[in-house]
């Protein structure tokens, strides 16, 4: 995360006023297209090779990454474009770390702590999300871009360490029949057709996609803080964390009240309805710190959706399939927000960054009010379909045969099925 903020503010620094919105989209862009390329092959190689070692590989290679960015930064550079190829090439390394690294978890811990473990490992990160940022703004701040890339390729180091002391990891669940745990085609074309049999996990990655696509305003806090609030490089560090200070407070909540929550289809779809008014509020904002606490909320509510939609993918898909899951999963909710940043660029550079702020949070709203009418159309259906089957004498069969026929209906309303399919698991 440390390395995110410094990227975006290197580039806003190294282009015209007049180019800022459409130079911090093009960020996104580049970020996105390696994960696109190579989401499906990394979630093979990690359901095929020990992920423990795959992970070694890819913190070293982001290391690296790291150290080349610190190093065109002190020697002064005058264009863009090396960062914009550092970005990409960071990006597909992440592309393969992602994948080894959420299917990893769940052969650590039992399957009946796995969403207390989903949640502590989300506090673990929204903890780094938050410390990275501040430390990266400071750094910028007081010396300068070159040495917040150089304190994130240290920290490099604390992970390659805690991965080398990992020892007796379990194995993995053998193959079924007709599977196959190489790198192939075959294992490829399985995880493709498990992720689109599913009409959950379908769903939730559609949900995904739709939900950040529009409310993908972090790309243009460079803009916020230096034009429109005008706090600096220390401010612009703070308003970058801010998301995951609330993300930090809520994943903490959410510990004992994960496996309590019985209504976890409307809570989705709330959480989605809050991150869109916090986006508009912080579009509209003229306040550092209304800013710095709408950016939290952002940050808290899109934690207890992505932690539901990450409990029920990891209940849903068997071990063997885990990083193929992930992998298809990346396109949609690492592609959602960074070619949502691409078009918040683009929007802000013809109608300017509170244009494209608020518009997104007001598409994400309405994007969350559409789907709490399409869940309650599908309950209706669903009711009057077991209705006229217990008329006929077939209500013993009748709600695997209604969770076909409303797979088919709401195939197009992702957010609604989601929440309906939800609702049955519960």
């Amino acid at each position: 995360m440390m390395q995110n903020a410094a990227l975006l503010w290197h580039v806003s620094l190294l282009v015209s006023p007049e180019r800022k919105g459409l130079a911090l989209g093009l960020v996104g862009l580049v970020r996105v297209l390696p994960v696109i390329v190579f989401s499906l092959i990394s979630g093979v190689v990690a359901d095929a090779w020990d992920r423990r070692k795959l992970m070694l590989f890819t913190q070293t290679a982001a290391a690296v990454v790291s150290l080349a960015l610190a190093l065109l930064a002190f020697n002064g550079l005058s264009v863009a474009w090396p960062i914009y190829a550092l970005a990409a090439l960071g990006s597909a390394v992440g592309a393969f770390d992602l994948p080894a690294r959420q299917a990893l978890v769940p052969m650590l811990v039992p399957r009946e702590h796995l969403p207390n473990a989903i949640t502590l490992n989300t506090i673990m990160f929204q903890t780094a999300s938050v410390v990275g940022p501040a430390i990266g703004g400071l750094l910028i701040a007081t010396t300068s871009v070159g040495w917040a890339y150089l304190a994130n390729a240290v920290s490099f180091a604390f992970v390659i360490a805690a991965l080398l002391m990992m020892r007796h990891v379990p194995a993995r669940e053998p193959s079924v029949g007709g599977s196959r745990d190489d790198v192939s085609l075959h294992a490829a074309l399985e995880g493709l057709r498990f992720v689109f049999r599913s009409p959950l996990i379908r769903s939730t990655m559609l949900l995904d996609f739709f939900a950040t696509f529009f409310s993908s305003a972090t790309a243009l806090l460079p803009i916020f803080a230096q034009d429109i609030l005008q706090v600096g490089a220390t401010g612009y560090g703070w308003l970058y964390a801010a998301p995951a200070v609330g993300a930090m407070v809520t994943s903490a909540a959410m510990v004992p009240l994960t496996e309590r929550m019985r209504r976890r289809g409307p809570v989705l779809l709330w959480a989605v309805a809050g991150f869109g008014l916090a986006t508009v509020v912080f579009g509209l904002s003229r306040s550092f710190w209304l800013t710095f606490f709408c950016l939290a909320m952002t940050g808290a509510t899109d934690t207890v959706s992505m932690i539901i939609r990450n409990i029920v993918r990891q209940f849903e898909t068997p071990d063997r399939l885990r990083g193929r899951m992930i992998g298809v999963n990346m396109v949609f909710f690492m592609g959602g927000p960074q070619l949502g940043e691409l078009e918040a660029g683009v929007v802000a550079n013809w109608l300017g960054a509170t244009f494209s702020v608020v518009s997104g949070g007001i598409a994400r709203a309405g994007a969350a009010a559409v789907a709490v009418a399409g869940d309650r159309r599908t309950r209706d259906r669903q009711h009057r379909r077991r209705t006229d089957a217990a008329e006929i004498g077939h209500s013993k069969r009748q709600p695997q045969s209604a969770l076909r026929a409303q797979s088919k209906l709401f195939s197009a309303n992702s957010a609604s099925f989601a929440v309906f399919l939800i609702r049955r698991r519960q």
